[in-house]
């Protein structure tokens, strides 16, 4: 699990500094001597085995939190405390709960906070908006989205931890859903969905109806089994396809009757864009993005509040209905 997190902060850490208008100050972490060894590896000046010692000793312009889903509530809401910009990977928050008294504190305060979806931010999306409101596929009438491996079946792990924020839908479901909703302007009427829960007491896997005016999306996500890992918007004149749709640099655009057209990313590190628009946004005194809005949080994890109550339910496999 660890290995895990720190390739992403890697991978973020070397973000920031491609961005050439910040750098990591400092890296917190409660895991003795975790903190001190990633510092020293990526030469980040200062540590903490302590989060509030960080907050309370260094002059920071905003904090990203690269923890198991479980704390993000808790070390979001102690940032806001020190009036900290937070960015938060995602799954932001495990219930609607968390994320109302999250964002409420939020604006009551003035203090910016987003979460980390950074596919919303890759380029081949502002693409592929461009492409559907240039009508180039026509009407969307149709949209499948895909994204789904064998997770080591190790209940120690992330994936089927319950008291880790563990399950499909927080490590996989969020990408499919707000890619999705990022890519379409389109209100969604109400949703469908079939679970599967494991016996680690975590989902494994969910099937989505999504119904939009004038479309429908199809969304799967699963630690059970490989998926194909791709998303295909389907419209009266051609689709649009992407492979990795939450990771990949690349989209094809296919009109009936032309060539197809491709669009590819040549960025080596995409989370560059979500660290650029966390800056640009905390510049500017915003307290949310325009593009990972507070509401795509909200609708989210209201997704995830309705999944949850399919385990209350009692039911392997259970069908919901979201209003």
């Amino acid at each position: 699990m660890w290995k895990n997190y720190q390739r992403i902060t890697r991978k973020f850490c070397d973000a920031v500094e491609r961005t050439g208008t910040a750098t990591v100050a400092a890296v917190a972490g409660r895991t003795p001597g975790k903190a001190a060894k990633l510092a020293a590896e990526l030469h980040i000046p200062k540590h903490y085995e302590d989060y509030e010692e960080m907050l309370q000793k260094e002059q920071l312009d905003a904090v990203y939190i690269a923890v198991t889903t479980n704390a993000h509530y808790e070390l979001t809401m102690l940032c806001l405390d020190y009036r900290m910009p937070v960015l938060c990977e995602k799954a932001m928050f495990r219930t609607c709960q968390e994320a109302r008294t999250v964002f409420d504190r939020s604006r009551e305060l003035g203090v910016f906070v987003m979460e980390g979806m950074w596919s919303r931010f890759l380029p081949k999306m502002a693409v592929i908006r461009r492409w559907i409101k240039e009508g180039r596929i026509g009407d969307v009438t149709l949209a499948q989205v895909d994204i789904g491996f064998p997770a080591p079946r190790d209940p120690q792990n992330r994936y089927f931890n319950r008291e880790l924020g563990g399950g499909a839908m927080y490590d996989l479901l969020v990408y499919c859903y707000d890619i999705l909703t990022g890519l379409l302007d389109k209100q969604v009427k109400g949703v469908e969905l079939q679970t599967i829960w494991t016996d680690t007491d975590v989902d494994g896997a969910e099937l989505l109806l999504v119904r939009m005016d004038g479309c429908l999306g199809r969304l799967a996500a699963s630690f059970l089994t490989d998926l194909p890992d791709k998303a295909v918007l389907f419209g009266t004149r051609g689709r649009i396809e992407m492979d990795r749709p939450h990771s990949g640099q690349e989209c094809r655009l296919y009109e009936d009757g032309k060539e197809p057209k491709i669009f590819t990313d040549h960025q080596e590190n995409g989370f560059v864009y979500e660290i650029q628009e966390v800056i640009d946004c905390v510049r500017s005194g915003a307290i949310e993005s325009k593009t990972a809005p507070h509401s795509m949080t909200l609708e989210a994890s209201r997704l995830y509040d309705r999944i949850l109550e399919t385990k209350a339910a009692g039911e392997k496999i259970f069908l919901a209905e979201l209003a």
